[in-house]
């Protein structure tokens, strides 16, 4: 399959691109995170995933769809390679709400850009930075309304803070071993089909907004914006579907 970059392009809402510099990065992180929904919709339908380019690119370039980390972070990952980045796929443990410390089970990407590198990441169901972080440790940065951090701990390596009022709250941990794609593979596979996995608990769609975010938990929507918070329960499986058209583009 020939792969080609405009389409990705086009599906994330840029028409051009001129340099590889530290302004198109943070478009490309920026526009990703609002157009392609973070979702888990195949693994609770117990279709399976891929993670081969190819079939990534299909998925979310070609059908419109989403997808999580392993599958974002992994397509994101090829697009930057691509288009003339310096890119590092890492490991990470996600430690938000998380009582203990957990397996590692999510894909970041460490991009060398003028000389400075960069924590990006377009693969999370949640609230995260919009644009890269730098890699800068115990200074705080602010994206948008929310404040960041990184800083070094003995075990977890590098932790991404977030900062909500003035407590400091752990997003995700990660050290500096270079991963190949075949390394994600094994905790895809648990995270698709173990009992216990998160991700096989209910259905998650989220997508950012010039004003806030869109997300979908166990079948209700939440639309956050500067002002308020719109919640919508769909009462069948066919005003659930539209809804999923109507707010994300996914068609089931």
């Amino acid at each position: 399959m020939n792969l080609e970059v405009k389409p990705y392009l086009t599906r994330i809402g840029i028409d051009n691109l001129v340099k590889t510099n530290l302004e198109t990065l943070n478009l490309l992180q920026q526009q990703h995170l609002k157009t392609v929904p973070y979702e888990n919709l195949d693994i609770m339908r117990n279709v399976s995933l891929s993670l081969e380019i190819p079939d990534i690119y299909e998925k979310i370039v070609t059908r419109n769809r989403g997808g999580y980390c392993f599958e974002l972070n992994g397509l994101f990952s090829w697009l930057l390679k691509t288009l003339g980045f310096a890119v590092v796929d890492y490991m990470a443990r996600y430690l938000r709400d998380e009582p203990s410390i957990p397996m590692r089970r999510h894909r970041v990407l460490r991009v060398t850009c003028g000389g400075q590198d960069y924590l990006c990441d377009v693969g999370v169901g949640a609230v995260v930075p919009l644009t890269p972080i730098p890699f800068i440790f115990d200074t705080p940065m602010q994206r948008g309304n929310d404040v960041y951090k990184l800083e070094k701990e003995p075990f977890l390596g590098n932790v991404l803070y977030e900062r909500k009022t003035t407590e400091w709250r752990a997003v995700y941990a990660f050290t500096e071993e270079e991963q190949l794609d075949l390394d994600y593979i094994m905790p895809s596979f648990y995270c698709e089909k173990h009992p216990d996995s998160f991700f096989r608990s209910m259905d998650m769609v989220h997508i950012f907004t010039e004003d806030g975010r869109k997300s979908v938990a166990n079948r209700e929507l939440k639309i956050f914006s500067e002002k308020n918070v719109e919640v919508i329960t769909p009462q069948s499986e066919e005003d659930f579907n539209e809804l999923l058209l109507q707010h994300f583009n996914i068609k089931i």
